[in-house]
């Protein structure tokens, strides 16, 4: 097997693997703000940068006409503004709020405990994975 396509297939693992163990969390993060999930998703984003709507429906894999009307959405809420963009006037740019803020930190205060399978790994795997996990981050 390539490098390449181990990679994929390692991808594809994490991924599943991630994305299996989401569940609890998510419900978590829904009751405790209120909100939809594709709402979370692009307060998450948001709060790493701001972004055009355009980069938002981007970023969360959605059409336009969908990330408009979950900007509008949150902007209803309070959770987003709409400003015009300095370097190019014709563009508007959507930002958290202090509300918004508000919001990201208590979606990041929600416990989300590492899975079974994970929590019984090795100290020594642990610290093998927290490197390997390292090195993607800094890539």
């Amino acid at each position: 097997m390539s490098d390449s396509a181990r990679a994929d297939e390692v991808w594809a693992d994490l991924a599943a693997f991630v994305h299996d163990h989401r569940d609890g969390w998510k419900k978590a993060v829904v009751d405790r703000t209120g909100l939809p999930f594709s709402r979370i998703r692009i307060l998450m984003r948001l709060s790493r940068r701001s972004m055009t709507v355009k980069q938002i429906a981007e970023a969360a894999t959605v059409d336009a006409p969908a990330a408009t009307v979950a900007v509008n959405d949150l902007e209803d809420r309070g959770l987003v503004v709409r400003q015009v963009d300095p370097t190019n006037r014709r563009c508007k740019v959507v930002s958290l709020t202090d509300a918004g803020r508000d919001t990201v930190a208590a979606i990041d205060s929600v416990h989300d405990p590492a899975p079974e399978g994970l929590a019984a790994l090795s100290g020594e795997d642990l610290a093998t994975l927290r490197t390997l996990l390292d090195k993607l981050d800094g890539s």
